[in-house]
């Protein structure tokens, strides 16, 4: 195949904002997890897919396979669709209140 680029698990964005590692990073409706940190406006490769233990709103409790969706003002998840961008589905039972929690992202 003479079209084929890449598998597409990662891709190179330009940063929205400040990212650590394993922190979440959303370009315009893809999502992703950002493999190093960077400043705001240089470059950085987010993995698309995979399990990831993230930064969750601490007042909700998750059941296991609810939607999870990025809340990119407060750079959490959320099982809140308002406003909110899909990301994947939570794998975990996570209490209300806890810091973080267990999501299987679906490439974006």
């Amino acid at each position: 195949m003479k079209n084929y680029i890449q598998p597409g698990n990662t891709v190179t964005v330009t940063a929205p904002y400040d990212v650590v590692s394993g922190g979440g990073v959303l370009v315009g409706t893809i999502f992703g997890v950002a493999a190093t940190s960077a400043k705001a406006g240089e470059t950085v490769e987010i993995k698309l897919n995979g399990v990831y233990e993230l930064g969750k709103t601490s007042a909700q409790a998750w059941t296991f396979g609810a939607l999870a969706y990025w809340d990119d003002t407060n750079k959490a998840v959320t099982t809140t669709a308002s406003g909110n961008t899909l990301i994947g589905k939570t794998l975990a039972v996570a209490a209300n209140p806890s810091a973080t929690g267990i999501v299987r992202l679906s490439a974006s």
